[in-house]
């Protein structure tokens, strides 16, 4: 009897949420092939990091996908006319990207259903969210079902699920579960 091959993609943007992620759908059995986005943020740190934490997570891929966020403005991550603040503020900080957890789901789906991959996993946090709104459950809720209608697998009854294990926990639980994966939490 043949099992199976389980695949996901996993998005990785080279933090700790990320990294932790990428561990926990390897130990659920996953082949895990990577993206991460070169968005037009301003300093490249994160996608060295994701570089290192795929070339050490044993994925079979790592793709790094081109987007000009910078050009669309709005976000103190990708405008350079926009101060990144030094405290936390009340509501949707200056630091959101517009849609860009949207934008990253959505290449991901494009790629899961290229190769045919079971599952999405994205490590973002409710309660830890900065206010974003593309990182709350609602959200997840309804990209899930958008990749359930919006595919050929979907439309074909092969369901798309979209992981977000870190949704619930805090930041020592995540970095708890990660060292017991054997995250090393220095390539982050």
């Amino acid at each position: 009897m043949t099992t199976a091959v389980k695949k996901a993609v996993v998005l990785l943007s080279g933090g700790l949420d990320s990294a932790t992620v990428l561990a926990m759908a390897k130990e659920q059995g996953f082949e895990c092939y990577v993206l991460s986005f070169d968005y037009g943020q301003r300093s490249n740190s994160e996608l060295i990091a994701a570089q290192r934490v795929a070339k050490s997570g044993g994925v079979l891929e790592h793709k790094v996908i081109e987007l000009n966020m910078a050009a669309i403005g709005g976000s103190a991550l990708t405008d350079t006319d926009i101060s990144v603040p030094e405290q936390e503020s009340e509501g949707i900080p200056v630091t959101y990207v517009p849609a860009r957890n949207t934008m990253f789901l959505s290449y991901a789906l494009a790629w899961a259903e290229v190769l045919n991959a079971q599952a999405i996993f994205i490590g973002v946090n409710a309660l830890d969210y900065s206010g974003y709104p593309d990182c709350r459950p609602a959200f997840i809720e309804a990209f899930t079902k958008l990749a359930n209608v919006a595919t050929k697998a979907g439309v074909e009854g092969e369901s798309m699920t979209i992981h977000a294990p870190l949704m619930d926990l805090t930041k020592p639980q995540i970095i708890e579960q990660g060292l017991a994966l054997g995250v090393d939490y220095a390539k982050t």
